[in-house]
């Protein structure tokens, strides 16, 4: 897995968290590359906006004195949940390349399950005919997808809600997060 190098503040809690005893600045914030929930703490002085892209890579940062970890999921704010939905619809967009491509190449989990139902709204019927339409040829797009299958729940939303729950709660399979 790839180093971070830049995360998106989700949340800033400029006093840390209201029912721990530190008050420490804390950023919640998720890394660009491999969708990690992470807790920042800024340099003293620094204050971060929501949605602002802060650079965490090797050498000196700027605005991040250092990453206290992981951002347990339980930890994760209501604002920074609205703010990290939004972050999802932009990169299904920005990679809509990366996601089609799931879609193309996704396999069996087990006898019993393909990754491709643990989409929401994606049941075997979906699944089947995905992976048929497949065979003749490779989808190019979310659009592809949806005029060469019948009744296709949006794959770009379903794919926004799947991110959404890997990153929000505990799921057994994780398809796109960490």
């Amino acid at each position: 897995m790839e180093k971070e190098e830049f995360a998106i503040v989700l949340e800033y809690l400029p006093n840390g968290y209201p029912l721990e005893k530190r008050m420490m600045p804390i950023a919640q914030s998720i890394g660009e590359k491999n969708l990690i929930l992470l807790e920042l703490v800024p340099r003293r002085g620094v204050s971060l906006e929501i949605g602002e892209r802060a650079y965490i890579g090797e050498g000196k940062r700027d605005k991040i004195y250092y990453i206290l970890g992981r951002l347990p999921r339980e930890k994760l704010t209501e604002s920074a949940k609205i703010q990290l939905q939004e972050f999802i619809k932009k990169i299904t967009n920005e990679q809509e390349k990366k996601f089609v491509d799931f879609f193309n190449k996704s396999g069996a989990i087990n006898k019993r399950i393909h990754q491709i139902e643990l989409l929401p709204g994606f049941g075997k019927k979906h699944m089947k005919e995905i992976l048929e339409k497949r065979k003749e040829k490779e989808f190019e797009s979310f659009e592809d997808m949806k005029k060469r299958i019948h009744n296709l729940p949006d794959p770009a939303k379903a794919i926004e809600k799947r991110i959404f729950q890997e990153l929000t709660e505990m799921e057994r399979y994780t398809l796109f997060g960490n």
